[in-house]
């Protein structure tokens, strides 16, 4: 099982390489699935390789170009802020079990995958249906819907341990008018930002540094190897197979959590 969450690892690099973003929705279900963590641990662990993995995706598109800096700071300030108020003031203070329903408790573990899972299902739908209805607007850039939008994203991120593109991409398309490549390029910058602060004032855990380390290399390993094959392949065709990958994965969750728990 260890081998298999290593290779997937390798996934999680080459389709966040590949297509942009996506992989690190995998993150959290590999360390409690694969690696048997709990959905906060996996959590943490999860905010550290995107974070680093996204570095690096961020680095490459700024010598690109594609990096908007400006965007960056003005959405990714309140969201970086969101996202260390849930890791170091919700999560902590929340209650296990959280409340019951009949004699059925709610735990904290359970609720987080199932949020989790939820969001994996929003995310490969919007994958699935691809990206040809986000246009850009026309209209004068609104500075106060991003940054509303920023905190919801930080909310997400802290909570789930993901980077939330899917919500970040359309957001600065349609609220800032940039085109698609600057916005993917933006938005990692954004989210590594987002989740390394964000692992950073996580609750401490006991943290195995070599398994990380060597997690997170394989990750962006496969990052670099994705960037390279995004010259030849076409990620659009890619994304809806990736997509309906992601969905049977919520699905899977949903009904493991809820019926087997």
């Amino acid at each position: 099982m260890e081998f298999l969450g290593y290779f997937f690892a390798l996934i999680i690099g080459l389709i966040m390489g590949i297509i942009g973003g996506g992989g690190s929705i995998l993150g959290v279900p590999i360390f409690v699935y694969l690696f048997e963590m709990n959905a906060l641990t996996a959590t943490t662990l999860s905010l550290f390789v995107v974070g680093v993995a996204s570095a690096v995706g961020a680095t490459g598109n700024a010598k690109q170009g594609n990096v908007d800096f400006k965007t960056a700071l003005l959405f990714g300030i309140p969201s970086v802020f969101s996202v260390i108020f849930v890791r170091k003031i919700i999560l902590p203070h929340l209650p296990d079990p959280l409340f019951s329903i009949g004699t059925f408790p709610i735990e904290k573990n359970l609720f987080i995958l199932v949020l989790f899972a939820s969001l994996m299902l929003i995310s490969s739908i919007k994958m699935i249906v691809g990206n040809q209805k986000i246009e850009t607007t026309n209209q004068s850039p609104q500075y106060p819907m991003l940054v509303t939008q920023g905190i919801a994203v930080g909310m997400i991120t802290g909570m789930i341990g993901a980077g939330g593109g899917f919500l970040i991409v359309p957001a600065l398309v349609m609220l800032l008018n940039l085109e698609m490549k600057k916005a993917i390029g933006t938005s990692m910058m954004i989210i590594s930002m987002n989740s390394l602060l964000g692992f950073l004032s996580s609750q401490k855990t006991e943290i195995n540094w070599q398994f990380l380390l060597i997690f997170t290399s394989i990750a962006v390993i496969g990052m670099l190897i994705g960037i390279q094959l995004a010259k030849k392949i076409n990620s659009k065709k890619l994304k809806p197979i990736f997509g309906w990958f992601v969905l049977m994965m919520g699905i899977y969750i949903i009904i493991k959590e809820i019926f087997f728990h």
